[in-house]
C-alpha cells in the first residue's frame, strides 16, 4: 500500500478565524483507488466551497493549492482538479559546478549540492523543492505548466 499525504493551508485574507488546515490522506492501491481519490477530493472541494460561500466570498477565492484566482461558479471543479493533480517528479543529482541561485531559498547552488531537476529543466536544492511540493504542485518559476 502506498500512501501520500496532501496538505493545503487555506488563508484567504478573511481573518484568522477563516484560516484552517485541511489534510487528506489519499491511498493509492489500484486503478479503482483513483475513483476513491477523486471522490475524496470532490467531498473536500464541496466542503471548502460551502465554507467559502458562507464566508461571503461571492467574488471568488484564491485557490489554496495553486494560488490562482477562481470564480465562484468554478470553485468546486477547480479544487477537485487541483487536489487530484499529481505532484511533479524530478531527477536528483549532485552539482559538479556552481549553477546560480535557488529561487526558493535565494542561496547559491554550489558544487556538491544535491539538487532536483524538474521536467521544465529548472533546478533547485532538493530540500527546497521537497518543502515547496508540500504546499504547491508546480514549478516555482512555471506555475501555469
Amino acid at each position: 500500500m502506498y500512501r501520500r499525504r496532501y496538505r493545503a493551508t487555506l488563508g484567504l485574507g478573511l481573518g484568522s478565524s477563516f484560516s484552517s488546515t485541511f489534510s487528506t490522506t489519499l491511498s493509492f492501491r489500484s486503478s479503482s483507488a483513483t475513483d476513491s481519490v477523486r471522490s475524496d477530493a470532490r467531498a473536500t472541494a464541496a466542503k471548502l466551497k460551502s465554507k467559502y460561500e458562507t464566508a461571503g466570498t461571492a467574488q471568488g477565492i484564491k485557490c489554496p493549492v495553486c494560488s490562482k484566482f477562481v470564480l465562484p461558479d468554478d470553485i468546486e471543479c477547480h479544487l477537485v482538479m487541483c487536489l487530484t493533480r499529481p505532484r511533479l517528479s524530478y531527477n536528483e543529482d549532485v552539482l559538479s559546478d556552481a549553477k546560480g541561485e535557488c529561487v526558493i531559498c535565494l542561496e547559491e547552488l554550489c558544487a556538491g549540492d544535491t539538487i532536483a531537476r524538474l521536467p521544465c529543466l529548472c533546478i533547485y536544492h532538493k530540500g527546497c523543492i521537497d518543502q515547496w511540493f508540500e504546499v504547491n504542485r508546480s514549478c516555482p518559476e512555471h506555475p501555469g505548466d
